[in-house]
């Protein structure tokens, strides 16, 4: 059982750190869309929505790119609650409402986009954080 192999959906390395905070982007903005077409605000969709985009640009992306993995997706979500909740989401472009619309939209996902955050995060700080060399070791 411990020699079996996984096989990655795309031959080479891996996604880029653009190709990963691209495809969180389309990944937030689709499920957001749909979300707020049929609700008129963010939900469990759009939620499980953030950890697709959290652990599919853990999965596809390359060595290297876990901090654009953490940071990507809570600003992608903050640009496409921007764009769509006026428009999709019935609100309006008055600063006040949009404000009011914008919280309750990350208060509604907040659950989602902390333990998504946390876990990109601890990957991050487990495998990808540069460590210290060795000769300054002693030095003090």
């Amino acid at each position: 059982m411990s020699n079996l192999q996984v096989n990655k959906p795309i031959k080479g390395p891996g996604l880029t750190k653009a190709g990963v905070a691209v495809l969180q982007f389309l990944v937030i903005f689709l499920f957001g869309a749909i979300e707020l077409l049929f609700r008129n605000s963010y939900g469990i969709i759009t939620g499980l929505a953030m950890w697709i985009a959290f652990f599919g640009g853990t999965y596809l992306g390359r060595k290297g790119t876990a901090y654009v993995n953490a940071v990507a997706p809570p600003i992608s979500l903050l640009i496409t609650s921007i764009l769509l909740m006026p428009t999709l989401g019935g609100g309006s472009f008055k600063p006040t409402k949009l404000l009011l619309d914008l919280i309750a939209g990350l208060a509604a996902v907040s659950f989602y986009l902390l333990t998504g955050a946390a876990i990109s995060w601890f990957i991050w700080f487990k495998k990808e954080r540069v460590k210290p060399t060795d000769s300054f070791a002693g030095g003090f």
